[in-house]
C-alpha cells in the first residue's frame, strides 16, 4: 500500500474542491459579461481587486497573520500579479465586453497551447508527440473560430475583442512559465493575498488615470454579482483549486479544469440567452481536445 497517497475521504474532498472551482470559475464568465453591461473593463477589474484582496487579507489575519513574500518569491509574485492579475483580467474585460461569453472563455483557455511550446523552448521541457498533437488539434479549433464563414473579419469592435483575449491566453501562458520555472521559498498558495493587494494597487490609479469617474448606476442586483465575481469567482476558487491541486493528482486537476469553459457556455445559454454556434462547438471540441491531449501525454507535477 502507498502511504504517501491520500485516503478516499482525501480524494472524496478533491472532488468537491475540483468542482467548486469550475462551477465557480464556470459561472464567473457570465456574471463578469453582465457586469461589464454596468461597469467599464479597468474599473470592473480595480474594483473586484479591492473587494477580492479585502477578503483575502482578512481570511489570511484569521489564519494566522499575513505573510509577506520571501525575497526570492519577489520575482515570481511580479510576474503572477502584473501578467495575471493585472494584465490577463484587464485583456479579458475589454475582450469580454465585445465578444460572446462562450466564445471568450474558449479563447482564455487556449492558454495550455501556448504553455507546451513555451516550456519546450524556455524550460527545457521535452515537446512529446502527444504535445505537439495537442496544440496542432487546439489550433485546428482555432482555425474554425476564425474562418471567413463564422467569424466577420470586416468587424473591428469583434477583431478587437478576440484579439484582446488571445492576449490575454498569452500573458497567462507567460506567467505560468515563471511559476513552473521559480522556485520556491514560500508556498504559492500564502502569496495570493499579498499578490491581489500588489494588483489592487496598479488597478486602481490606473483605472482613475483612464478617464472619469464612471456613472454607475448602483443597485442590489449589481453589488451582489461584483460580490460573486470577487469572492466565490476568485478568493474562494483560488482556495478550492489549491486544495485541488493537493489532495488530486496533477492530470485530474487539470482534465477536470476543462469543464469550466462548458459551464460558461451552458450558463451563458440558459441566462443570456447566447445560443452557441456550430462553429463554437466544434471549435471548443478541438480546442479542449488538443488541451487534454497535451495534458495527459505530460509528468504529473505539483
Amino acid at each position: 500500500m502507498n502511504v504517501s497517497s491520500p485516503d478516499a475521504g482525501a480524494r472524496r474532498l478533491g472532488v468537491v474542491m475540483l468542482a467548486t472551482v469550475v462551477l465557480a470559475w464556470g459561472l464567473t464568465w457570465p456574471v463578469n459579461k453582465v457586469l461589464l453591461e454596468a461597469i467599464p473593463p479597468l474599473w470592473m477589474a480595480a474594483i473586484r481587486s479591492a473587494v477580492g484582496a479585502a477578503a483575502l487579507v482578512l481570511a489570511a489575519i484569521v489564519r494566522g497573520g499575513f505573510t509577506l513574500p520571501q525575497r526570492g518569491d519577489l520575482p515570481v509574485m511580479l510576474s503572477i500579479t502584473l501578467l495575471h492579475m493585472v494584465g490577463f483580467v484587464v485583456l479579458a474585460n475589454i475582450g469580454l465586453q465585445l465578444v460572446p461569453t462562450g466564445r471568450s472563455v474558449v479563447l482564455a483557455y487556449t492558454t495550455p497551447l501556448w504553455v507546451a511550446p513555451g516550456a519546450w523552448l524556455f524550460l527545457g521541457e521535452p515537446l512529446t508527440r502527444r504535445r505537439i498533437g495537442g496544440v496542432v488539434i487546439g489550433l485546428l479549433g482555432l482555425v474554425v473560430l476564425f474562418n471567413p464563414l463564422a467569424f466577420d473579419w470586416t468587424d473591428r469592435a469583434a477583431v478587437l475583442g478576440n484579439l484582446a483575449i488571445l492576449g490575454a491566453a498569452f500573458l497567462w501562458a507567460a506567467s505560468i512559465l515563471h511559476v513552473r520555472g521559480h522556485r520556491w521559498r514560500g508556498t504559492p498558495f500564502d502569496l495570493v493575498p499579498s499578490e491581489m493587494v500588489l494588483a489592487t494597487a496598479v488597478l486602481v490609479p490606473v483605472a482613475f488615470v483612464s478617464g472619469e469617474w464612471p456613472a454607475i448606476e448602483w443597485d442590489a442586483r449589481l453589488v451582489m454579482l461584483l460580490v460573486y465575481s470577487a469572492i466565490p469567482g476568485t478568493v474562494i476558487a483560488y482556495w478550492a483549486v489549491a486544495m485541488a491541486g493537493r489532495l488530486l493528482p496533477a492530470v485530474t486537476t487539470s482534465l477536470g479544469l476543462l469543464a469550466t469553459p462548458v459551464v460558461s457556455i451552458v450558463v451563458a445559454a440558459l441566462w443570456l440567452g447566447e445560443a452557441p454556434t456550430p462553429a463554437l462547438l466544434a471549435g471548443i471540441a478541438l480546442i479542449l481536445s488538443g488541451v487534454a491531449l497535451g495534458t495527459t501525454g505530460a509528468r504529473a507535477r505539483r
